[in-house]
């Protein structure tokens, strides 16, 4: 039997298909300053920064993967091409020195992203 606060969280949460911030942000449904994009990724300002230069990068094609626990063989290609495209960015917002990239995995997570920060 659920709990309380398992019933009540259950009946407020979005249905799995129901559209994620990230995806509204790419159908330009909710503005944002892009920074880069190209045919898998977007990558775009941070709203709530948390350090000067706070970029966040995401897949076009979620393909399955709202969290990274979920990654399978075929998401190799996206991962990387997120983690190369951190760099590529780094180097035109004048980061080469070093930044840091972090990867958010878990409950919370809608979509698997980066941000460079």
């Amino acid at each position: 039997m659920a709990s309380e606060k398992e019933a009540a969280l259950a009946a407020v949460a979005d249905p799995p298909d129901a559209p994620t911030l990230f995806d509204k942000i790419l159908k330009k449904e909710i503005p944002s300053t892009a920074v880069y994009e190209d045919d898998m990724v977007y990558a775009f300002r941070d709203i709530c920064p948390q350090a000067p230069t706070h970029i966040l990068i995401i897949p076009k094609v979620k393909d399955g993967l709202s969290q990274l626990s979920k990654a399978e063989e075929r998401h190799r290609d996206i991962l990387g091409h997120l983690m190369y495209t951190a760099k590529v960015i780094a180097k035109q917002e004048g980061l080469e020195d070093g930044f840091r990239l972090v990867q958010l995995a878990g409950q919370r997570c809608e979509l698997v992203k980066a941000s460079l920060a």
